[in-house]
């Protein structure tokens, strides 16, 4: 009876075990599956010979993984998040390029890693603990490798356009403060904006080309026009809503919204590529951005005060 008892509590140790590798599988063949599609869909909207190819070597290997996943989970039927995933990503590699899509994409991948080394210990077969090491090993360097590969120009040239930009929201949401203390007048509070933005675009490109002049893989005239066009674009978008509405403090808050929108795109798309994290780098941005904003009106308003400035500018 004891040798029975033993036998039943076996079967039942290995048939749970069964379970588990199913339940798991069932969940990693959904992610395997939805980065083949998302892979495989950027590699259809890539003009790049060069990079498709890379994109269509990453989609085999997540294509690879999700055959060894499903035959332990049996079937699979993908879920509405594997469906959807690959035409956001496929926008935003049109929107960003391929490089960051496909970091978006690689982001918590150390997660899975962590997932997939704690089902190695459920393998029993030793070729199927030597398929699951060579997905881990895949999954820690290979694509990482091939993401790297990717080369693409607007990688090269992100930190250019990310001074460009950060320096304008501060600059620019400096001037506007310090004019907001000295006139009530919208219209000449955005003339200022886009002054000091064009002239400060033009000293900021110049010292742009002057240190990538002294870089390797960066064209200097490139790096130059993305921090200048950069720095105008912001200054421009910032200065719009005193273009539109008639009340100067109306046009201030819109603008500053304008500056929060463009420091939360620029800094996420920099911790994307860079693989930092966002929310500390945001923080940061937001936090000196409404401190130079405070500063500089408190400036304004001393001076106008000081010397009558606001009742000779109306």
């Amino acid at each position: 009876m004891a040798y029975k008892g033993h036998s039943n509590d076996s079967y039942m140790e290995v048939n749970s075990k069964k379970n588990l590798v199913r339940e798991i599988a069932a969940e990693f063949c959904d992610d395997e599956y939805l980065d083949h599609r998302v892979y495989s869909a950027l590699a259809a909207v890539e003009w790049n010979g060069r990079r498709r190819e890379l994109l269509r070597r990453l989609s085999e290997v997540e294509r690879r993984h999700f055959d060894f996943w499903l035959k332990f989970a049996g079937r699979y039927r993908p879920s509405l998040k594997a469906r959807l995933y690959p035409y956001l990503f496929a926008s935003l590699r049109l929107l960003f390029g391929a490089t960051f899509a496909a970091k978006l994409l690689e982001r918590g991948e150390d997660k899975a890693v962590e997932r997939y080394k704690m089902a190695l210990d459920l393998m029993e077969a030793p070729e199927d603990r030597k398929a699951l090491e060579s997905i881990i090993a895949d999954e820690m360097e290979h694509e990482k490798e091939f993401i790297a590969q990717l080369d693409e120009a607007i990688v090269r040239y992100m930190s250019a356009l990310v001074l460009g930009m950060a320096d304008a929201i501060i600059e620019i949401t400096g001037t506007h403060a310090g004019a907001l203390g000295t006139t009530s007048s919208a219209i000449i509070t955005g003339v200022v904006g886009l002054v000091v933005g064009v002239s400060a675009a033009i000293s900021m490109a110049s010292a742009s080309y002057l240190q990538t002049k002294h870089e390797t893989g960066r064209s200097p005239t490139v790096a130059a026009l993305v921090t200048g066009v950069g720095y105008v674009v912001a200054a421009a978008l910032m200065s719009l809503p005193y273009f539109i509405a008639d009340n100067i403090y109306a046009a201030f808050a819109a603008s500053l919204a304008v500056s929060v929108l463009l420091a939360l795109m620029f800094t996420y798309q920099g911790s994307v590529y860079a693989d930092r994290d966002f929310r500390s780098e945001f923080v940061q941005t937001v936090g000196l951005l409404l401190g130079v904003a405070a500063l500089a009106y408190l400036l304004g308003d001393g001076l106008s005060a000081a010397f009558g400035i606001r009742s000779l500018i109306k």
